[in-house]
Protein backbone atom coordinates (compact mmCIF):
# COMPACT_ATOMS: atom_id res chain seq x y z
CA UNK A 1 0.00 0.00 0.00
CA UNK A 2 1.32 3.44 -0.95
CA UNK A 3 1.53 5.87 1.95
CA UNK A 4 0.58 9.46 1.14
CA UNK A 5 0.98 12.61 3.20
CA UNK A 6 -2.14 14.74 3.64
CA UNK A 7 -2.08 18.55 3.96
CA UNK A 8 -4.23 20.49 6.44
CA UNK A 9 -4.45 23.99 7.88
CA UNK A 10 -5.58 24.77 11.42
CA UNK A 11 -5.92 28.48 10.57
CA UNK A 12 -9.15 30.37 10.01
CA UNK A 13 -7.70 33.09 7.74
CA UNK A 14 -6.08 31.97 4.46
CA UNK A 15 -4.30 35.35 4.23
CA UNK A 16 -1.88 34.26 6.98
CA UNK A 17 -1.36 30.76 5.59
CA UNK A 18 1.83 29.50 3.98
CA UNK A 19 -0.26 26.61 2.64
CA UNK A 20 -2.34 29.00 0.54
CA UNK A 21 -5.83 28.39 -0.77
CA UNK A 22 -5.04 25.40 -3.00
CA UNK A 23 -2.18 23.39 -1.48
CA UNK A 24 -2.74 20.44 -3.81
CA UNK A 25 -1.61 22.35 -6.93
CA UNK A 26 1.53 24.28 -7.82
CA UNK A 27 0.86 28.01 -7.83
CA UNK A 28 1.33 30.25 -10.88
CA UNK A 29 2.59 33.84 -10.79
CA UNK A 30 -0.89 35.05 -11.76
CA UNK A 31 -2.54 33.19 -8.88
CA UNK A 32 0.09 34.37 -6.41
CA UNK A 33 -0.23 37.99 -7.54
CA UNK A 34 -4.03 37.84 -7.22
CA UNK A 35 -3.63 36.72 -3.60
CA UNK A 36 -1.56 39.83 -2.76
CA UNK A 37 1.92 38.65 -3.64
CA UNK A 38 4.52 40.73 -5.50
CA UNK A 39 2.64 43.86 -4.46
CA UNK A 40 3.61 47.27 -3.13
CA UNK A 41 4.79 46.85 0.46
CA UNK A 42 6.36 48.82 3.26
CA UNK A 43 9.93 50.00 3.04
CA UNK A 44 12.70 47.48 3.74
CA UNK A 45 13.42 49.25 7.04
CA UNK A 46 9.80 48.96 8.16
CA UNK A 47 9.64 45.31 7.13
CA UNK A 48 12.79 44.55 9.12
CA UNK A 49 11.28 46.38 12.09
CA UNK A 50 8.11 44.25 11.79
CA UNK A 51 10.12 41.01 11.55
CA UNK A 52 12.02 42.04 14.68
CA UNK A 53 8.95 43.22 16.60
CA UNK A 54 6.98 39.98 16.12
CA UNK A 55 10.02 37.81 16.81
CA UNK A 56 10.03 35.78 13.59
CA UNK A 57 12.32 32.78 14.11
CA UNK A 58 14.11 30.74 11.49
CA UNK A 59 12.28 27.57 10.54
CA UNK A 60 15.30 25.50 9.53
CA UNK A 61 15.89 23.95 12.94
CA UNK A 62 17.86 26.31 15.18
CA UNK A 63 15.04 28.85 15.55
CA UNK A 64 17.46 31.80 15.36
CA UNK A 65 15.82 35.27 15.27
CA UNK A 66 15.43 36.26 11.61
CA UNK A 67 15.95 39.98 12.25
CA UNK A 68 19.34 39.37 13.87
CA UNK A 69 20.51 37.40 10.83
CA UNK A 70 19.24 40.05 8.42
CA UNK A 71 21.03 42.85 10.27
CA UNK A 72 24.26 40.87 10.55
CA UNK A 73 24.35 40.31 6.79
CA UNK A 74 23.31 43.88 6.00
CA UNK A 75 26.08 45.24 8.22
CA UNK A 76 28.69 42.67 7.15
CA UNK A 77 30.86 45.10 5.23
CA UNK A 78 30.36 43.86 1.68
CA UNK A 79 27.75 43.30 -1.03
CA UNK A 80 25.54 40.52 0.37
CA UNK A 81 24.11 37.32 -1.10
CA UNK A 82 20.77 35.71 -0.16
CA UNK A 83 20.33 31.93 -0.18
CA UNK A 84 16.96 30.20 0.23
CA UNK A 85 17.89 26.91 1.85
CA UNK A 86 15.48 24.16 0.81
CA UNK A 87 17.75 21.18 1.39
CA UNK A 88 15.71 19.19 3.87
CA UNK A 89 18.03 16.66 5.45
CA UNK A 90 15.71 15.52 8.23
CA UNK A 91 14.04 12.24 7.15
CA UNK A 92 10.80 13.11 8.95
CA UNK A 93 10.32 16.57 7.39
CA UNK A 94 8.64 17.44 4.07
CA UNK A 95 7.61 21.09 4.45
CA UNK A 96 10.46 22.68 2.50
CA UNK A 97 10.18 20.42 -0.53
CA UNK A 98 6.42 20.90 -0.53
CA UNK A 99 6.79 24.69 -0.36
CA UNK A 100 9.20 24.79 -3.29
CA UNK A 101 6.99 22.49 -5.35
CA UNK A 102 3.65 24.13 -4.54
CA UNK A 103 4.41 27.78 -3.72
CA UNK A 104 7.73 28.74 -5.36
CA UNK A 105 6.58 32.33 -5.91
CA UNK A 106 6.04 32.84 -2.18
CA UNK A 107 9.65 31.80 -1.54
CA UNK A 108 11.00 33.94 -4.40
CA UNK A 109 9.05 36.93 -3.06
CA UNK A 110 10.70 36.32 0.29
CA UNK A 111 14.13 36.32 -1.39
CA UNK A 112 13.31 39.69 -2.97
CA UNK A 113 12.34 41.19 0.38
CA UNK A 114 15.45 39.79 2.07
CA UNK A 115 17.56 41.26 -0.74
CA UNK A 116 15.98 44.67 -0.31
CA UNK A 117 16.61 44.59 3.46
CA UNK A 118 20.24 43.44 3.23
CA UNK A 119 21.26 45.12 -0.04
CA UNK A 120 22.00 41.75 -1.68
CA UNK A 121 22.59 41.69 -5.43
CA UNK A 122 22.53 37.92 -5.99
CA UNK A 123 20.24 35.16 -4.81
CA UNK A 124 20.24 31.37 -4.83
CA UNK A 125 17.73 28.63 -4.18
CA UNK A 126 19.58 25.61 -2.82
CA UNK A 127 17.91 22.20 -2.88
CA UNK A 128 18.21 18.52 -3.75
CA UNK A 129 14.67 17.82 -4.94
CA UNK A 130 14.49 17.74 -8.77
CA UNK A 131 10.73 18.35 -8.83
CA UNK A 132 11.17 21.46 -6.70
CA UNK A 133 14.08 22.63 -8.84
CA UNK A 134 11.92 22.46 -11.98
CA UNK A 135 9.11 24.45 -10.33
CA UNK A 136 11.46 27.13 -9.02
CA UNK A 137 13.06 27.59 -12.44
CA UNK A 138 9.60 27.89 -14.02
CA UNK A 139 8.60 30.45 -11.41
CA UNK A 140 11.75 32.52 -12.03
CA UNK A 141 10.90 32.62 -15.75
CA UNK A 142 7.29 33.59 -15.01
CA UNK A 143 8.14 36.42 -12.63
CA UNK A 144 11.85 37.25 -12.27
CA UNK A 145 12.80 38.40 -8.74
CA UNK A 146 14.29 41.84 -8.08
CA UNK A 147 17.79 40.30 -8.16
CA UNK A 148 19.20 37.46 -10.29
CA UNK A 149 18.38 34.11 -8.66
CA UNK A 150 20.13 30.87 -9.54
CA UNK A 151 18.99 27.36 -8.63
CA UNK A 152 21.79 25.21 -7.20
CA UNK A 153 21.14 21.49 -6.80
CA UNK A 154 23.01 19.15 -4.50
CA UNK A 155 22.87 15.50 -3.54
CA UNK A 156 20.46 14.88 -0.66
CA UNK A 157 22.07 14.42 2.74
CA UNK A 158 21.55 15.16 6.42
CA UNK A 159 24.48 17.58 6.60
CA UNK A 160 23.98 19.08 3.12
CA UNK A 161 21.64 21.75 4.49
CA UNK A 162 23.97 22.94 7.25
CA UNK A 163 24.75 26.58 6.41
CA UNK A 164 28.48 26.16 5.83
CA UNK A 165 27.73 23.10 3.67
CA UNK A 166 25.40 25.29 1.62
CA UNK A 167 28.11 27.88 1.09
CA UNK A 168 30.74 25.28 0.17
CA UNK A 169 28.45 23.68 -2.41
CA UNK A 170 27.47 26.99 -4.04
CA UNK A 171 31.16 27.94 -4.15
CA UNK A 172 31.84 24.75 -6.12
CA UNK A 173 32.96 22.46 -3.34
CA UNK A 174 31.34 19.50 -1.58
CA UNK A 175 28.15 19.93 0.46
CA UNK A 176 29.98 19.28 3.72
CA UNK A 177 30.30 21.42 6.87
CA UNK A 178 33.26 23.78 7.13
CA UNK A 179 35.15 25.01 10.16
CA UNK A 180 33.74 28.10 11.87
CA UNK A 181 34.56 30.99 12.03
CA UNK A 182 34.04 32.60 9.63
CA UNK A 183 30.30 32.10 9.52
CA UNK A 184 28.37 32.75 6.30
CA UNK A 185 27.09 36.15 7.49
CA UNK A 186 30.76 37.19 7.78
CA UNK A 187 32.18 35.54 4.66
CA UNK A 188 30.06 33.17 2.60
CA UNK A 189 29.32 32.72 -1.08
CA UNK A 190 32.20 34.18 -3.13
CA UNK A 191 33.57 35.61 0.10
CA UNK A 192 30.57 37.93 0.50
CA UNK A 193 28.29 38.33 3.55
CA UNK A 194 25.63 35.67 3.01
CA UNK A 195 22.15 35.19 4.41
CA UNK A 196 21.34 31.47 4.49
CA UNK A 197 17.64 31.36 5.33
CA UNK A 198 15.22 28.45 5.40
CA UNK A 199 12.59 28.63 2.67
CA UNK A 200 9.71 28.74 5.17
CA UNK A 201 11.36 31.66 6.96
CA UNK A 202 11.49 33.58 3.67
CA UNK A 203 7.90 32.59 2.87
CA UNK A 204 6.73 34.02 6.18
CA UNK A 205 8.67 37.23 5.51
CA UNK A 206 6.78 37.58 2.22
CA UNK A 207 3.45 37.09 4.03
CA UNK A 208 4.39 39.69 6.64
CA UNK A 209 5.28 42.14 3.86
CA UNK A 210 1.91 41.57 2.16
CA UNK A 211 -0.14 41.58 5.38
CA UNK A 212 1.69 43.68 8.00
CA UNK A 213 -1.48 43.95 10.11
CA UNK A 214 -1.36 40.15 10.55
CA UNK A 215 2.39 39.91 11.11
CA UNK A 216 2.23 38.57 14.67
CA UNK A 217 -0.11 35.74 13.66
CA UNK A 218 2.11 34.91 10.67
CA UNK A 219 5.24 34.80 12.84
CA UNK A 220 3.55 32.62 15.46
CA UNK A 221 2.36 29.99 13.02
CA UNK A 222 4.45 27.16 11.66
CA UNK A 223 4.48 24.18 9.31
CA UNK A 224 4.73 20.76 10.98
CA UNK A 225 5.31 17.29 9.59
CA UNK A 226 3.41 14.86 11.82
CA UNK A 227 4.02 11.12 11.52
CA UNK A 228 3.98 7.84 13.41
CA UNK A 229 4.74 4.17 12.89
CA UNK A 230 1.07 3.37 12.45
CA UNK A 231 -0.88 6.27 10.95
CA UNK A 232 -0.57 8.23 7.69
CA UNK A 233 1.63 11.36 7.93
CA UNK A 234 0.28 14.88 7.84
CA UNK A 235 1.72 18.25 6.81
CA UNK A 236 -0.14 20.77 8.93
CA UNK A 237 0.03 24.51 9.50
CA UNK A 238 -0.62 25.25 13.16
CA UNK A 239 -0.48 28.27 15.46
CA UNK A 240 1.81 28.41 18.45
CA UNK A 241 -0.11 27.49 21.56
CA UNK A 242 -1.82 24.34 20.28
CA UNK A 243 -1.11 21.36 22.53
CA UNK A 244 0.83 18.38 21.27
CA UNK A 245 -1.97 15.99 22.19
CA UNK A 246 -4.33 17.94 19.91
CA UNK A 247 -1.86 17.57 17.07
CA UNK A 248 -1.60 13.86 17.86
CA UNK A 249 -5.39 13.52 17.71
CA UNK A 250 -5.45 15.26 14.34
CA UNK A 251 -2.85 12.90 12.91
CA UNK A 252 -4.57 9.82 14.32
CA UNK A 253 -2.11 9.18 17.14
CA UNK A 254 -4.16 10.32 20.10
CA UNK A 255 -3.00 7.29 22.11
CA UNK A 256 0.72 8.08 21.66
CA UNK A 257 2.95 7.25 24.63
CA UNK A 258 5.70 9.71 23.66
CA UNK A 259 7.19 11.84 20.89
CA UNK A 260 10.38 12.16 18.86
CA UNK A 261 10.59 15.95 18.61
CA UNK A 262 12.14 18.37 16.16
CA UNK A 263 13.28 15.84 13.57
CA UNK A 264 16.25 13.98 15.04
CA UNK A 265 17.46 16.92 17.12
CA UNK A 266 14.77 17.42 19.78
CA UNK A 267 15.11 13.93 21.20
CA UNK A 268 12.54 11.65 22.79
CA UNK A 269 9.99 12.81 25.36
CA UNK A 270 7.44 10.79 27.31
CA UNK A 271 3.66 10.94 27.39
CA UNK A 272 3.66 13.87 29.82
CA UNK A 273 5.07 16.10 27.09
CA UNK A 274 1.88 15.68 25.06
CA UNK A 275 0.30 18.29 27.35
CA UNK A 276 2.91 20.88 26.28
CA UNK A 277 1.94 23.79 24.10
CA UNK A 278 3.61 24.23 20.73
CA UNK A 279 5.96 27.12 21.43
CA UNK A 280 9.77 27.26 21.08
CA UNK A 281 10.25 28.69 24.57
CA UNK A 282 7.89 26.25 26.26
CA UNK A 283 9.52 23.28 24.53
CA UNK A 284 13.02 24.50 25.37
CA UNK A 285 12.07 24.81 29.05
CA UNK A 286 10.87 21.19 28.88
CA UNK A 287 14.24 20.06 27.54
CA UNK A 288 13.22 19.51 23.94
CA UNK A 289 12.95 21.49 20.71
CA UNK A 290 10.59 22.30 17.85
CA UNK A 291 13.54 22.08 15.46
CA UNK A 292 12.44 21.83 11.85
CA UNK A 293 8.86 21.07 12.88
CA UNK A 294 9.09 17.29 12.33
CA UNK A 295 7.13 15.52 15.10
CA UNK A 296 6.93 11.72 15.25
CA UNK A 297 4.39 10.30 17.68
CA UNK A 298 5.22 7.00 19.37
CA UNK A 299 2.22 4.74 18.89
CA UNK A 300 1.37 1.80 21.16
CA UNK A 301 2.93 -1.42 20.00
CA UNK A 302 6.26 0.27 19.29
CA UNK A 303 9.37 0.62 21.42
CA UNK A 304 11.31 3.83 22.17
CA UNK A 305 14.61 1.92 22.06
CA UNK A 306 13.86 0.99 18.46
CA UNK A 307 13.02 4.62 17.65
CA UNK A 308 16.25 5.88 19.22
CA UNK A 309 18.19 3.22 17.33
CA UNK A 310 16.54 4.21 14.03
CA UNK A 311 17.42 7.86 14.61
CA UNK A 312 21.08 7.21 15.46
CA UNK A 313 21.39 4.57 12.73
CA UNK A 314 20.36 7.24 10.23
CA UNK A 315 22.75 9.79 11.68
CA UNK A 316 25.69 7.37 11.67
CA UNK A 317 25.04 6.59 8.00
CA UNK A 318 24.82 10.31 7.17
CA UNK A 319 28.03 11.40 8.95
CA UNK A 320 30.24 13.56 6.74
CA UNK A 321 33.23 11.47 7.89
CA UNK A 322 35.22 14.67 8.49
CA UNK A 323 35.46 14.51 12.29
CA UNK A 324 36.91 11.40 13.89
CA UNK A 325 34.95 11.96 17.10
CA UNK A 326 31.70 12.06 15.10
CA UNK A 327 32.45 8.89 13.16
CA UNK A 328 33.42 6.93 16.27
CA UNK A 329 30.84 8.55 18.56
CA UNK A 330 27.77 8.03 16.39
CA UNK A 331 28.86 4.47 15.61
CA UNK A 332 29.37 3.68 19.30
CA UNK A 333 25.95 5.03 20.25
CA UNK A 334 24.30 3.18 17.37
CA UNK A 335 25.98 -0.11 18.23
CA UNK A 336 25.05 0.16 21.92
CA UNK A 337 21.41 0.91 21.05
CA UNK A 338 21.44 -2.07 18.69
CA UNK A 339 22.75 -4.24 21.53
CA UNK A 340 19.94 -2.96 23.74
CA UNK A 341 17.41 -3.81 21.06
CA UNK A 342 18.73 -7.33 20.50
CA UNK A 343 19.35 -8.28 24.13
CA UNK A 344 23.13 -8.15 23.86
CA UNK A 345 23.72 -5.10 26.06
CA UNK A 346 25.70 -5.56 29.26
CA UNK A 347 24.92 -3.89 32.60
CA UNK A 348 27.14 -0.88 31.74
CA UNK A 349 25.24 0.03 28.54
CA UNK A 350 23.15 2.75 30.14
CA UNK A 351 26.19 4.27 31.83
CA UNK A 352 28.06 4.39 28.50
CA UNK A 353 25.12 6.07 26.78
CA UNK A 354 24.90 8.59 29.61
CA UNK A 355 28.63 9.35 29.36
CA UNK A 356 28.40 9.92 25.60
CA UNK A 357 25.24 12.00 25.96
CA UNK A 358 27.09 14.35 28.30
CA UNK A 359 30.53 14.37 26.72
CA UNK A 360 30.05 14.38 22.94
CA UNK A 361 27.85 17.44 22.18
CA UNK A 362 29.79 20.34 20.71
CA UNK A 363 32.76 18.27 19.59
CA UNK A 364 31.85 17.94 15.90
CA UNK A 365 31.91 20.50 13.08
CA UNK A 366 28.11 20.43 12.80
CA UNK A 367 25.10 19.34 14.82
CA UNK A 368 24.97 15.69 13.72
CA UNK A 369 26.96 14.35 16.66
CA UNK A 370 24.90 16.51 19.02
CA UNK A 371 21.71 14.96 17.63
CA UNK A 372 23.03 11.42 18.14
CA UNK A 373 24.13 12.15 21.69
CA UNK A 374 20.81 13.88 22.36
CA UNK A 375 18.84 10.87 21.16
CA UNK A 376 20.71 8.63 23.59
CA UNK A 377 20.38 11.03 26.52
CA UNK A 378 16.70 11.67 25.91
CA UNK A 379 15.97 7.93 25.77
CA UNK A 380 17.55 7.52 29.20
CA UNK A 381 15.63 10.47 30.64
CA UNK A 382 12.22 9.74 29.14
CA UNK A 383 12.17 5.93 29.30
CA UNK A 384 14.60 4.72 32.01
CA UNK A 385 12.50 1.70 32.95
CA UNK A 386 12.30 0.58 29.33
CA UNK A 387 16.08 0.79 28.99
CA UNK A 388 16.55 -1.30 32.15
CA UNK A 389 14.12 -3.90 30.81
CA UNK A 390 16.29 -4.25 27.68
CA UNK A 391 19.51 -5.06 29.54
CA UNK A 392 20.37 -8.64 28.68
CA UNK A 393 16.89 -9.35 27.33
CA UNK A 394 15.87 -9.34 23.67
CA UNK A 395 12.88 -7.09 22.96
CA UNK A 396 10.31 -8.75 20.67
CA UNK A 397 9.28 -5.40 19.22
CA UNK A 398 12.85 -4.36 18.45
CA UNK A 399 13.58 -7.81 17.04
CA UNK A 400 10.91 -7.21 14.41
CA UNK A 401 12.71 -4.11 13.13
CA UNK A 402 15.32 -4.99 10.48
CA UNK A 403 18.45 -2.94 9.76
CA UNK A 404 18.42 0.39 7.88
CA UNK A 405 16.16 1.82 10.55
CA UNK A 406 16.50 5.37 9.27
CA UNK A 407 14.24 4.49 6.34
CA UNK A 408 11.37 3.95 8.77
CA UNK A 409 11.52 7.64 9.65
CA UNK A 410 11.14 8.87 6.06
CA UNK A 411 7.92 10.74 5.19
CA UNK A 412 6.74 11.14 1.57
CA UNK A 413 6.22 14.65 0.17
CA UNK A 414 2.52 15.50 -0.28
CA UNK A 415 1.23 15.19 -3.81
CA UNK A 416 1.18 18.43 -5.82
CA UNK A 417 -0.65 18.59 -9.15
CA UNK A 418 0.77 20.43 -12.15
CA UNK A 419 4.45 19.64 -11.54
CA UNK A 420 6.92 19.55 -14.42
CA UNK A 421 8.32 16.12 -15.38
CA UNK A 422 10.93 14.91 -12.92
CA UNK A 423 14.48 15.57 -14.09
CA UNK A 424 17.26 13.26 -12.97
CA UNK A 425 18.41 13.93 -9.38
CA UNK A 426 21.87 15.32 -8.72
CA UNK A 427 24.38 12.67 -7.68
Amino acid sequence: MTVTTAVRSLLDDPAVSVLGTEPGRTESAETYTRSGGYGETASPARLLEAVDRVGLRGRGGAGFPAAVKLRSVRDGGGVPVVVANGEEGEPGSVKDRWLLRARPHLVLDGISHAAEITGATQGYVYLSDPCAAAEVRRAIEEHPPVIPVEVVETAHGYVAGEETSVVRRINGGPALPAAKPPRPYERGVAGRPTLVANVETLARMALIAAHPELSETIARTTLLTLSSRRDAPLLVEAPYGVRLHDLADGQGSGDAYGVLMGGLFGGLVGSGALALRLDPGVLADAGTSLGCGAIRFLAPGGCPVAVAHDAVDHLAAESARQCGVCVSGTAAIRDTLRQLATGGAGPDAAARLERWARGLPGRGACGLLDAAAGAAGSLLRAFPDTVRDHLGTACPVCAGCPAAGGQRLVVPVPEVAGLRPDPAPVR
